[in-house]
């Protein structure tokens, strides 16, 4: 381990890696401002200027892009109340009471400050935890991986926000796109109208018409949306490094919550962030001040949701399973370089994830500085015309796509799948399963496939194994219990108030 943390560290020898990680936080900051985008999106978006880098630099561009993304929508949550992101809604119900008070200097100080030591406490997190959990994954055969996979996919639908039943649809879709192309055991064509899909649906050009076009076409709809006025920055001056102590508590029950929350695919920083939140109100000697300005409210849930980017690569590195959507986005920019994540990238590109520990510590103070450095500055992000960010955003995706393979195909493709995700999120169907099922489908069927090729036909192997049954048998709870669930909320009566409310 010791050598392989100097060779992470070596790699910031190169002043590539450094350009690519500070103008990675500049990017996420300036992306987690601008409410609707996310770090997903972001990832996505940028995914295609990184195809001529060298592959360590490009990696540890989007990692540090995801985390600052990730802190970014909190500015905004608490200066005008609107968070960039489903993770800093937690964050607002704290923050920009704050800011009424006059307090908006302290409240974004304290968000920056947490967010840095959650990345960073996470981080050692992600380097204990990751690396002995890839060397037991490298003992897996076919049948423990297509268990994997299978677990994977059972705990995003499970996890996924509304109704189950919709999870499961998202992800029937992506299983059926990763369907597409020719068969890699019999060379036979699967559901190829044209040459140009023998090779599969090309994952770039579905990432940005999932996310970026769609919501290009929900701000083309929404038009041009009145500015909020945000409130002044004040209380700098009244803040000093000692506030932090008395948060010592709530900063590290928040990075070990949102850690292991990160962990679980599916869970994401939304979950981390309003868990976190509500374990610190229930901990706290002044809980009646939570909702009305509490800087342990702001604490909780900006070190909760940072920590949870470290929670959600170590599935990545250590299995080659995402722990949230971005996280899945970050894979098919692994794949572009040539580099499958897993167990094996431990030994084959130990750099790769060493460099990535690595920079989650050494970009804590480059984030804390450019985010109080431009604090006063971050806001105005919120103030650009929804239909001037379309615009950008729209440029930016078609250039993408059509450097992806130097073609029209993949213009095509993304317009085909901007239009899917518009409609599937306006029925509410969530992106991040057809994402993660996409990316997944083709390891769960090759696996299975290798598995009874290696038991002669035999589905012995499924279960003769304790490895390969306890997974399956986890992957069953967590399609199960949330249909049980499900089931039991739909056959309560309704209150008596709904009842009257309805009628």
């Amino acid at each position: 381990m010791t050598e392989n943390l100097l060779l992470g560290f070596s790699a910031f020898g190169d002043p590539m890696v450094w350009l690519s990680l500070i103008l990675g936080a500049l990017a996420g900051y300036l992306i987690g401002a601008i409410p609707g985008i996310g770090p997903s999106l972001g990832v996505a978006l940028i995914i295609p200027f990184t195809y001529g880098l060298d592959p360590l630099v490009s990696i540890v561009g989007l990692v540090s892009l995801y985390a600052a993304a990730e802190y970014g929508g909190a500015i905004t949550a608490i200066l005008i109340n609107t968070p960039g992101g489903s993770a800093a809604v937690a964050t607002a119900w704290d923050g920009y009471p704050l800011s009424q008070q006059g307090r908006a200097g302290e409240a974004l100080m304290v968000s920056i400050v947490t967010s840095g030591i959650g990345i960073f406490v996470s981080g050692l997190f992600l380097l204990f935890t990751a690396v002995p959990l890839s060397e037991f994954a490298l003992r897996f055969g076919p049948g423990e991986y297509f268990a994997l996979a299978l677990v994977g996919l059972s705990l995003v639908v499970g996890l996924s926000e509304g109704s189950i039943v919709k999870g499961a649809l998202a992800m029937g879709i992506g299983l059926a796109v990763a369907s597409v192309g020719l068969d890699t055991q019999t060379g036979v064509p699967r559901f190829a109208v044209t040459t140009e899909f023998f090779e599969g649906i090309p994952i770039v050009p579905v990432l940005l018409g999932l996310y970026a076009l769609s919501e290009v076409l929900f701000m083309i709809e929404e038009g041009a949306t009145a500015k909020v006025k945000s409130a002044p920055v004040g209380g700098f001056r009244s803040w000093n490094w000692k506030g932090l102590w008395p948060l010592k508590g709530v900063i590290l029950q928040s990075s070990v919550l949102g850690y292991v929350i990160g962990v679980i695919p599916g869970a994401g920083a939304s979950v981390a962030s309003f868990i976190a939140y509500a374990v610190a109100k229930r901990t706290s000697k002044h809980p009646e001040k939570f909702g009305k300005g509490s800087i342990e409210g702001v604490a909780a849930s900006e070190t909760a949701n940072n920590a949870a980017v470290s929670g959600a690569l170590a599935p990545l590195l250590a299995l080659g399973i995402p722990g949230s959507a971005t996280t899945a986005v970050m894979i098919g920019a692994l794949m572009i370089h040539g580099i499958q994540p897993g167990p094996l990238l431990f030994t084959r590109n130990p750099e790769i994830p060493y460099a990535i520990f690595v920079s989650l510590w050494i970009g804590v103070p480059i984030m804390i500085f450019i985010g109080l450095a431009g604090a006063r500055g971050w806001v105005k992000v919120a103030d650009i015309p929804r239909p001037a960010i379309a615009a950008i955003v729209s440029a930016i995706s078609l250039v993408g796509a059509y450097s992806s393979e130097g073609g029209m195909f993949p213009v095509y493709v993304m317009t085909a799948f901007g239009i899917l995700g518009y409609l599937l999120r306006k029925l509410q169907i969530p992106l991040a399963p057809v994402i993660l099922a996409l990316v997944l489908g083709d390891l769960m069927e090759t696996n299975f496939r290798r598995a009874l090729i290696t038991s002669q036909g035999s589905l012995d192997i499924f279960y003769t194994s304790p490895l390969t049954l306890g997974l399956l048998l986890i992957a069953a709870l967590a399609f199960v219990l949330p249909a049980i669930g499900f089931v039991r909320r739909r056959g309560r009566p309704a209150p008596v108030a709904d009842e009257v409310a309805s009628s």
